[in-house]
């Protein structure tokens, strides 16, 4: 393309224009590129961790299996339900009651929360619902349920933490509902979980009972800083 005699382009002739991470100044692209380099090491110890954890016993895991489960557990715990031989077969609705102290100082028990009914009526009609609506309570329960027996006794070492994890979501779905009411604080919860199978195919010939059977856990004690907002 010709140019006029200062070296600029000629009229009408287009100048290319930096674009993406170059349009950025010096100080700028470096931080954006330390940015993605901290991502990609998250993503790839993620993914390695989920690796380990789903792979056989090996001698990494066997070195390493308590840091594995503690990356792993609770939020990113894989399981095959969804596959043979036993998919999941029955609907779980996670209730949640309240005893709270009102403002004036008195004590009340409120009545009880249906959960799973509140993500389900957030989950009708969408059509990219999130992760959490569909999954959250159900897989908190999932976790209690293989640490604790029938007597909501615990049976492993990790139970502690799922009694806190399961305690911690409904605490949260309690101050989204306002539960507590105008200057109440949340003393204790109880949470009740009900479970009904899947009626069978018209074309089977299993006979499964769709009576809904109701599971009562104990009532715990809401540390005062997840009472007072203390959980996100």
């Amino acid at each position: 393309p010709e140019q006029g005699a200062s070296g600029r382009a000629a009229p009408g002739q287009d100048t290319a224009t930096p674009s993406g991470l170059a349009a950025l100044s010096l100080p700028y692209q470096i931080g954006a590129a330390l940015a993605l380099a901290v991502v990609a090491v998250a993503a790839c110890v993620h993914l390695g961790m989920v690796f380990l954890y789903v792979a056989p016993s090996n001698t990494v895991t066997k070195q390493h299996g308590k840091a594995v489960d503690e990356w792993i557990y609770p939020e990113f715990e894989q399981n095959w339900k969804l596959f043979a031989p036993n998919p999941l077969q029955q609907n779980i609705g996670v209730q949640v009651r309240a005893e709270t102290r009102t403002a004036d100082g008195g004590y009340r028990t409120t009545n009880w929360f249906d959960l799973s009914a509140e993500d389900g009526r957030a989950i009708d009609g969408n059509p990219l619902p999130s992760h959490t609506q569909q999954n959250e309570l159900r897989r908190a329960f999932d976790f209690y349920s293989s640490t604790h027996d029938g007597e909501n006794r615990s049976t492993g070492l990790r139970g502690a933490l799922a009694e806190q994890y399961l305690r911690r979501i409904v605490v949260l779905r309690l101050g989204r509902d306002d539960a507590a009411g105008r200057g109440g604080v949340l003393q204790r919860v109880q949470i009740r979980v009900r479970t009904t199978n899947v009626p069978s195919p018209e074309w089977s010939e299993e006979n499964v009972s769709t009576a809904p059977e109701y599971r009562l856990l104990p009532w715990w004690t809401v540390p005062d800083g997840e009472a007072r907002g203390g959980v996100r």
